[in-house]
């Protein structure tokens, strides 16, 4: 007992350090009776999570102290999001009521507080029900926007302590957040923690490729910094004879932008030229900053010599993000020969705002009436889809897919003829900009003119551009306007008209398919009945479904073939030794820990030894081979699928379907074989060929199963399938492959 109370007394102190080095940080900006208020809020979560530890069996209260010490530090964030920060999780966890939490802070903090609980446990869900969340979330943003940046740093410090955590729940949670949260951070202007979201999801998600770009960095940080050192220099000079305070930086890139770079370029890490930025961040009076900013440019411009394909300039029209800066990638010289720098320029001002986002906007906000026209267009936007999503019923899956894509983009900034600036995403055509101006327009646009000269409605809009609408009362939305409009908005009204058009057909096709149905000796279409038809038809929904049979694009004896195909899966079901349909993941976990008893990881599916047990396949869109990083998902139809971590489909599976992912690990004992695929390019010659096939075939014993190259300019590139009995046995395959003269290139595909 008495080693207990030492840790619980160790642990008080502890808490007790943490909670005074967030009074410290929050010192500054506090208010009269805010100290007050934010102690009476830590002293009630306190003894709320008094009994509670997290995963890693630290006091759970260390969560909500670091939620809000993020706040102040990361986002800027005020003495309310403290104390609602410190209060996040007392609603949902613990005895605390809501009615409580009003009667002691006010109904400020209370309704916050509310939006954070109505957003929580989004992971633990099924699919529907993670975007009816992520929905939820998002009709906070015109509520009060402190409900999504307090989230955002819960987030954050949940991705940063998952360590502990089971590797299924660290891939959920990993891939939700890369495809909904750091999306979300960047358009909200939280750089530095997108970048940190993208890293940590990185690590969790393709531990190897995150160590790998992480030693590298570590390894040339010497190099690194002696050459930011040289290349600064002059910079230096140049700018000490202005009148102007001044910063240099020079900072890698994120660790996720450097591994994607070498995904998507196929290049060496010694390749990457731009593996870091220069940043020069002025210290001016507002009035000043732009004259500065361009001196800076002509002295940076002066050293070196620019790309100038490569200058943006984002302070005469910032990002809807708040982000103000000039860019410009110079070549530097060198004994070694020069290489691209990105050099960023911006004041103190901007880069507050480019690091913490809105927090910092809000503090600046008579400077940046752009800006904030910006941010509300797509705010906006959003409100919108959210409202249109309430009275067509679409449903969350597909807004929140809306949505996402809006998310990254950049906008453009357009006019009326009578010089009203519009703010749309980039890639926006003339019928988006006709669908902003009033849904009406949109509908009836039959063309624009574009400064002055006639355009179709698919005309690609750029920035400056004078846009004139041209309407035809005969004019109606057609499905081909989906393929060419990129704005929420666009989109979500033209699939209004269209469905308004297509409930006729969308009754017609139900009575169609009941009918049929009752014929086939099924009376009663429900909803798994519906749910199965709509997989192995892949229709987007029910809808989408009866809408095909009521068109004429589904013909009803088609259902024969769906009714016969289910039959023999579900003989095929009874012949396993798991009865039960492959739609419901626990049962399969509750069987699968059945089969393995006492064995660590007993609700894993083990790949190789399970196959006669359980049915499942390696997914095609992936090709997984032993010793890949893997997870099992269940599918409606298909049974249990095998996809790599890496997949391409991965983020959208663990995100939006987590509840129907299962742990699969590789058997140690079990012999199996695998097609695996390379792409190799390297320089052309005589013999090239059988150099090749000698060492897979011959040297190697292995099979090659299909091989196709082709040569042009002297450069080959070609496409080998090899039976290989895991990544081991491939690694050591492709090393003997990388010595062949010529070779220069070999890389994975799918």
């Amino acid at each position: 007992m008495e080693v207990v109370a030492i840790d619980l007394e160790q642990e008080r102190k502890e808490i007790l350090k943490r909670y005074r080095k967030l009074l410290s940080s929050a010192k500054p900006f506090l208010k009269q009776d805010d100290a007050k208020h934010i102690k009476e809020a830590f002293l009630l979560a306190a003894e709320a999570h008094k009994e509670m530890r997290r995963k890693s069996g630290e006091p759970y209260i260390y969560h909500p102290i670091a939620v809000a010490q993020i706040c102040v530090d990361e986002i800027g964030l005020g003495s309310t999001s403290i104390i609602c920060a410190l209060l996040h999780d007392v609603v949902e966890d613990t005895e605390v009521t809501l009615a409580e939490i009003e009667a002691q802070f006010g109904t400020k903090v209370a309704k916050i507080i509310d939006g954070l609980t109505k957003i929580s446990g989004v992971f633990e869900q099924g699919s529907s029900q993670q975007a009816e969340n992520f929905r939820k979330m998002l009709l906070t943003l015109s509520d009060d926007i402190r409900v999504i940046l307090i989230k955002l740093a819960d987030r954050l410090h949940n991705m940063r302590t998952m360590s502990s955590m089971a590797r299924d729940k660290q891939l959920k949670i990993s891939s939700e957040t890369f495809y909904l949260y750091a999306p979300l951070a960047h358009r909200l202007g939280l750089h530095v923690i997108k970048s940190e979201l993208e890293d940590l999801c990185l690590k969790y998600i393709e531990p190897e490729a995150y160590k790998d770009v992480a030693n590298k960095l570590k390894e040339t940080k010497t190099s690194r910094e002696k050459f930011i050192q040289n290349f600064i220099e002059p910079l230096e000079l140049g700018l000490r004879k202005t009148p102007y305070k001044y910063v240099i930086k020079g900072r890698p890139k994120s660790i996720y932008s450097i591994h994607n770079k070498l995904k998507k370029s196929h290049v060496n890490f010694d390749e990457i030229y731009d593996l870091f930025a220069i940043r020069i961040i002025l210290d001016v009076p507002p009035e000043h900053e732009k004259s500065a900013c361009w001196a800076a440019y002509s002295i940076v411009t002066d050293c070196y010599k620019p790309n100038p394909d490569r200058l943006k300039d984002w302070i005469s029209t910032p990002k809807g993000n708040g982000y103000e800066s000039l860019h410009t990638t110079v070549m530097s010289s060198g004994k070694k020969g020069g290489r691209w720098v990105e050099v960023q320029i911006r004041t103190k001002r901007m880069d507050e705002i480019a690091e913490k986002g809105f927090a910092a906007h809000w503090k600046y906000k008579g400077n940046d009436t752009k800006t904030n026209q910006a941010f509300e267009s797509w705010l906006s936007q959003i409100r919108e889809a959210l409202d249109n999503s309430d009275k067509t019923q679409q449903s969350a899956v597909d807004l929140v897919d809306d949505i996402r894509s809006s998310l990254y983009n950049e906008e453009i900034f357009v006019y009326t003829p009578k010089g009203k600036l519009i703010v749309l995403k980039d890639g926006s055509t003339a019928l988006d900009f006709a669908f902003e101006i009033h849904s009406e327009v949109g509908a009836r646009c039959i063309g624009a003119k574009v400064n002055g000269k006639l355009v179709p409605l698919s005309f690609k809009l750029k920035n400056g551009d004078i846009i004139e609408c041209m309407t035809s009362p005969k004019q109606k939305p057609s499905e081909d306007w989906l393929g060419f409009v990129a704005t929420t908005k666009a989109k979500s009204r033209i699939k209004d008209y269209i469905k308004e058009g297509n409930k006729q057909h969308v009754i017609s096709g139900r009575d169609i398919v009941e009918h049929k149905l009752k014929v086939l000796g099924t009376p009663v279409l429900t909803l798994e009945v519906t749910n199965q038809l709509r997989a192995y038809f892949n229709a987007k929904d029910a809808n989408d479904l009866f809408y095909r049979f009521g068109k004429g694009y589904l013909q009803a004896d088609e259902l024969k073939r769906w009714k016969s195909d289910r039959e023999m899966h579900e003989r095929k079901q009874a012949a396993k030794s798991i009865k039960e349909p492959l739609v419901n993941t626990k049962s399969v976990m509750k069987e699968l820990k059945k089969l393995h008893g006492d064995r660590k990881d007993a609700d894993a599916l083990l790949i190789g030894e399970d196959m006669d047990k359980v049915d499942y396949v390696l997914a095609k869109c992936c090709n997984p081979i032993a010793g890949d990083d893997v997870f099992g998902f269940v599918t409606i139809n298909e049974g249990i699928k095998i996809h790599r971590t890496s997949c391409p489909n991965a983020p959208e599976l663990l995100s939006r379907h987590g509840d129907r992912v299962l742990k699969a690990v590789w058997a140690s004992k079990a012999e199996m074989s695998f097609v695996a695929h390379l792409a190799i390019k390297g320089v052309d010659r005589i013999g090239l060929m059988s150099d090749l096939t000698a060492i897979i075939s011959q040297e190697l014993k292995v099979n090659i199963q299909d091989l196709t190259i082709g040569v042009k300019d002297g450069i080959f590139d070609g496409k080998i399938s090899l039976v290989v009995q895991g990544t081991e046995h491939l690694e050591t395959l492709v090393s003997y492959l990388e010595r062949v003269s010529g070779v220069v290139e070999i890389v994975r595909s799918v």
